[in-house]
């Protein structure tokens, strides 16, 4: 009896209840999780010969090895479990959210005596007011800034707060109403948050009519510089009002609009967001595993049981595709378990949706058809990787290793892995050297490929990548001959000087080598190509990964300050960080403008710095 003959046997056994099922592969490994209302007769659907079955089905059933399921007392209980799953295992064939997919959201710290404006990632339950998401980091930074200058918001951080003698810099350029020291009372200082939040939610009128009173106010007791601030602020709002987009129909309530376009290609999700009628823009979505075969309501359902898992839910959420009355109930329902609280979900047929989801659609076809020319750019990159390297397929995911020591101490290594020709940052793994004594970057390399293929469990790479030249090269082979491993091919990564004369002057430059086992010369690829840029992006983002796990364990440890690793950081800078924080804690709590205000800084050098400390300080998975 052959394998799928034994599935049909064991899929009549299945409960008709509703659940989660879990198709494994022969090593075991979860390849796909859907959730059912009726566990048999979903899954017996896979084995149908009807010309209704997809390509992707079909494909997917090749793979398959083994099916489990797990049962719910409801759909909605399904529902919840898939999208868990989905995020534990990271099966190949589910469209799945990818960690570095977040987008940024303003955070009103509330639960501070003296709240303050923040960038978030995520939405937590932790007392704070959340707006948004916005599609750019940008965009976030661009807001916070105006709305501390607006309405002389602290933007310290909590250590420099509670510490300070005497005002900011910020307060002396009338950018701070200075609560570090005393200089405004709190609950005019909480006035002017709620004026900030009214901004936010588009409800401009009530906010100039409150700093005209103000203003009013100031001018009669004869404060007249603080009139003339708030008369600036007066200005600068209505500047803002002009470019924002207001929907009166939808100033009470937030509302996202979902279009969906599907394509041979694959299928690209556009969320819109309105927040209190004021309009943030769009995030977009593509996935290319899934084709125009597929059911889109099947698509959507699955889609959002991820999106709203840590995203901020909706009053209302308008669909572009009437998915039927049982799976819009089974979505409101998912929304209130996640928002606790009532949430409409209805196809986009009336005026107020209608003319929302016209946006939306706009804007999905734009970006569909950029990922489309991306994706076919990225695609004609592997295939001259292929041609190039010789190699018996298209490199469709390629991991690349390094190594890294610093000051003869710790030995790490580095695994990234690229799939597409992307970073698949959820694939990255680091690792301890257990086994070597001192500085053997031959020798670790041999552990750490050792330990790689060991897990099974993982996907083979198309195409493996080392830093470094033929040493490394000729380690790496070694490796996987000793494992058995003959299928595999290697490139070794080098950089080269060479000479290179410019105007009668030699100079020394360096230049890529892409080295292969048993060819004496090189392997040359135009440094402008993508297929050079794929192969030396991962090798670069090798590097990076590594030493960023080095700047974690010097920090863990205290042998170093973690500053020393971010680039462009000289000992001047890095003292007048230290000097003016006391620890790394409290310059990865400053905002951009206010490190890109510090002596020897910019606002990209501020920006580059918090971001490679927020890599720092996240939890490793």
């Amino acid at each position: 009896m052959s394998r799928k003959e034994e599935l049909k046997e064991k899929i009549k056994e299945f409960p008709v209840t509703s659940g989660v099922y879990l198709m494994k592969s022969k090593e075991q490994k979860i390849i796909y999780v859907g959730k059912a209302k009726v566990l048999k007769n979903r899954v017996r659907s896979y084995f149908s010969e009807g010309q209704d079955v997809t390509p992707k089905t079909r494909f997917l059933m090749t793979a398959v090895w083994d099916i489990e399921y797990l049962i719910t007392k409801t759909e909605l209980e399904a529902l919840l479990l898939e999208a868990q799953l989905i995020k534990k295992h990271k099966p190949k064939y589910n469209i799945r959210l990818k960690d570095d997919k977040s987008y940024p959201y303003i955070r009103f710290s509330l639960a501070d005596e003296y709240p303050r404006l923040y960038v978030a990632r995520k939405v937590k339950n932790d007392g704070s007011w959340y707006f948004g998401p916005y599609p750019k980091g940008q965009i976030v930074y661009e807001t916070i800034r105006f709305i501390n200058e607006t309405f002389k918001i602290r933007d310290c951080a909590d250590s420099v707060l509670v510490s300070r003698k005497r005002p900011c810099l910020s307060y002396q350029i009338n950018k701070c109403s200075g609560p570090c020291v005393s200089l405004i009372s709190k609950q005019d200082y909480l006035k002017d948050i709620e004026a900030a939040k009214k901004f936010l939610l588009g409800n401009g009128k009530s906010v100039v009519k409150l700093l005209e009173s103000k203003m009013w106010e100031a001018a009669e007791e004869e404060r007249f510089e603080q009139a003339g601030r708030y008369r600036d602020s007066i200005e600068a709002l209505k500047s803002a009002f002009k470019k924002q987009k207001v929907i009166k129909e939808a100033e009470e309530i937030d509302i996202d609009v979902l279009a969906f376009v599907g394509a041979p290609e694959g299928v690209m999700f556009e969320t819109f967001h309105v927040r209190k009628g004021v309009e943030l823009g769009s995030r977009s979505f593509f996935f290319s595993i899934y084709d125009h075969h597929d059911d889109p309501k099947d698509l959507i359902v699955t889609f959002l049981g991820q999106y709203y898992e840590e995203n901020f839910i909706p009053d209302l959420l308008y669909l572009s595709i009437d998915i039927g009355h049982d799976l819009t109930h089974l979505l409101s329902d998912l929304l209130k378990e996640r928002g606790k609280k009532e949430v409409t979900v209805k196809f986009a047929g009336d005026v107020l949706g209608s003319g929302l989801l016209e946006k939306a659609n706009q804007l999905a076809e734009v970006h569909f058809k950029k990922a489309i020319e991306k994706g076919k750019e990225r695609e004609d990159g592997l295939l001259e990787i292929q041609k190039k390297l010789g190699l018996a397929k298209r490199p469709d995911r390629i991991e690349c290793f390094d190594i890294s020591t610093f000051q003869g101490q710790e030995t790490v290594a580095s695994q990234v892995v690229f799939e597409n020709g992307s970073p698949a940052k959820e694939h990255y793994r680091r690792y301890k050297i257990k086994t070597v004594e001192g500085i053997n970057d031959f020798a670790s390399m041999y552990e750490v490929l050792s330990r790689r293929f060991k897990h099974a469990e993982m996907d083979k790479p198309d195409l493996l990548v080392v830093d470094g030249g033929k040493g490394q090269l000729a380690m790496a082979v070694a490796v996987l001959n000793d494992l058995g491993i003959y299928d595999i091919p290697v490139v070794g990564l080098a950089k080269s000087r060479i000479k290179s004369d410019f105007q009668s002057h030699q100079l020394e430059v360096t230049e890529e080598r892409f080295y292969l086992p048993q060819r004496q010369n090189p392997v040359i690829f135009r440094p402008a190509s993508l297929a050079f840029q794929i192969l030396v992006g991962a090798r670069d983002e090798a590097h990076r990964f590594a030493i960023t796990y080095h700047r974690k364990l010097r920090e863990s440890s205290g042998l170093e300050s973690v500053l020393d690793d971010i680039s462009g950081l000289g000992e001047k800078r890095k003292k007048t960080l230290l000097t003016k924080y006391k620890d790394i804690q409290a310059i990865s709590k400053a905002s951009v403008d206010e490190l890109a205000k510090l002596s020897g800084f910019n606002r990209v050098l501020a920006e580059r710095v918090l971001l490679q400390l927020e890599e720092i300080m996240t939890p490793e998975k």
